[in-house]
This record gives C-alpha cells, structure tokens and sequence, in this order.
C-alpha cells in the first residue's frame, strides 16, 4: 500500500464506511507514524447498521431504513389479507437500529410489526414462542422483525455459520437460515397446519435503487465535502467526521464536525436502552429520533390519506 502512496504521490486517504472501517483507517495511520511517511488519514462514516459511536446517525442508515419500513408497510397489508406468521429478518449484528426502524410501518393499533428482536436483549425461544401464541390467538396474524444478531443468554447468535470476514465477523446474512429456523420452530411448537413464512431482506435493504431518504443522501455528501475541508485545512492530520443533532423537538437540523478517529475505530454503539420497550418491542420514543433521517413514507390502504364521503340522505 506504502509503494503505491509513494509511487503517485498519495498525501491524503479518505476511508468510507463503518467501524472497521475506521479500524482499518487507524491501522493505516500507525503503519504511516512507523514508516515516516506524511499522509492525512480521514474516515469518512457510512453504514447502515448505524452504530457508530460519537455521531447521532450515519450516512447510509436513513435509506435502508426506509427500505426496512416501506417492506413492512407492505407486508402488513399483505399479512392482514392472508392471515398467518411472518417472520422478516433484518441486518444487525450488534445493533437492533436497522430493526427498529420496521415499527415505522405502524399505523393503526394492529399494525406490524407486532413483535421486535434486537441484539440489545437476550432472545428466549420460550419467551418468543409464547409472544407468537399470544399475538396469534389475539389478532389471527403475526409479523415479526428479527435482527440477524440475536443471540441467547450466554451471547451465543441463534444462528451462525462457519464464514468469516477479514475482522474475524461470522456470515449473518449470507443465507435465510435465521428465518427458516424460525419459522420452522413456531410450527414445531404451535402447530405444523399453521401459515408461517419468513424472508431474510439481506443485501437488499442496503442496495435498493429508488428507495433513498433525501436527508440521508444529502447528508452522505457533506460529510465527504467535511472530510475533504478538515484534512486540506491541516489543522489535525487525521479523524473521522460526526453528525450533531441540532434544533428544537419536532425540527430537525444537522451540523457537521471533525471527530478523533479512535473514538470509533472498532467499537460498536447500541440501540440506546431509551428505545426499548421490554423485551419484544421498539418504544414510540423511537419514532422521533429516526423519522427525520427516512423521511416521508408512503401512503397506503384506504384509511390513510383519503376522505371518507357522507352518506347521502
């Protein structure tokens, strides 16, 4: 990598993406101090998982997020006009963000999802079938929201596979395994006649074109433009750029800042404790934090958007 600086010149390296990312980052900016060589290392965030610690948000979250909310949108229609179990499986191996985002689908009071799983809570199967029975025998449907991190009590992931990345992190999302475990453990225990299905989103939910929030492809390229203004004003030789949260409750306004770049190599924020709501669901807190990162949703079923008629006579 050192030749090839050397070979063209490089003086300036901008790494985009998540936390090890930033490690990587890091790395490269040791191994510079080692060889003496003067280069400025800026890490540039973007990840849809969100946990990022420092900033409010990262880029790339309010776009799968949307994704993520837009699918349950439709899949609750779908599951309140061919009643059944649904189970939806969504990236997040440390960090329940990008699930929390699916109770954005809810509009009305039997909306889903009815059942959300995050790595912040040891997941129970006890618990999670006993929960399926109980919104089942209730409303004759259920649709679940899964992380692909949950684990149990000891920290172990319900699921893993025997494939590793270059950070040493297992394959999650390679394969539906999660939800077919899942599904298939609700009819071992509720009964094999009932309707479940269930659908990892995987690389989609982070790759779909036409479903972007306008606030988080805005924000995407600010922080590139912040990355560049830091490293070429020479005031630090290296850092990674953060996002504050400003404005008053129900305004959103974002500025933009140079971060020190430890502060987020490696390490992992959580879903805060904050949005939480027991055990199984997401709380109404939530909403508030991310709807101005998705932005405006559509609008679907009759009762939304539309202006019923008096009856006449």
């Amino acid at each position: 990598m050192f030749e090839t600086f050397r070979h063209h010149d490089i003086r300036y390296l901008f790494y985009i993406g998540g936390n090890d990312s930033a490690e990587t980052a890091n790395i490269i900016l040791e191994c510079a101090r080692n060889e003496n060589y003067p280069i400025r290392v800026f890490h540039v965030p973007k990840t849809i998982d969100n946990d990022l610690r420092v900033t409010d948000h990262c880029p790339g979250y309010g776009s799968a997020a949307k994704f993520v909310a837009q699918a349950f949108l439709g899949d609750n229609l779908d599951n309140r006009s061919l009643p059944g179990i649904k189970v939806n499986v969504i990236m997040g191996r440390h960090a329940g963000w990008l699930t929390a985002a699916s109770t954005l689908a809810r509009r009305r009071e039997d909306d889903g999802p009815h059942l959300v799983y995050v790595p912040e809570v040891d997941f129970s199967l006890d618990a999670f079938a006993a929960d399926v029975d109980r919104v089942y025998s209730k409303l004759g449907r259920c649709l679940i929201a899964a992380s692909e991190g949950i684990h149990d009590a000891k920290g172990k992931p319900i699921y893993e596979s025997k494939e590793v990345d270059a950070h040493g992190n297992v394959q999650l999302s390679g394969s539906g395994a999660l939800g077919d475990w899942l599904a298939a453990q609700i009819k071992a225990r509720l009964g094999e006649k009932l309707r479940v299905r269930a659908d990892t989103y995987g690389y989609l939910q982070r790759s779909f074109a036409g479903v972007v929030s306008d606030v988080d492809a805005s924000e995407a390229r600010e922080v590139g433009r912040t990355a560049v203004r830091a490293a070429v004003a020479g005031d630090a030789p290296h850092g990674t750029i953060v996002i504050r949260r400003e404005g008053e409750r129900g305004s959103y306004r974002a500025r933009f800042e140079r971060g020190e770049l430890e502060d987020v190599a490696k390490v992992t924020r959580p879903l805060e404790s904050r949005y939480l709501a027991g055990k199984n669901d997401i709380a109404p807190e939530f909403a508030e934090y991310a709807r101005p990162l998705v932005g405006r949703l559509p609008t679907v079923g009759w009762f939304e958007g539309t202006r019923v008629p008096r009856r006449l006579g």
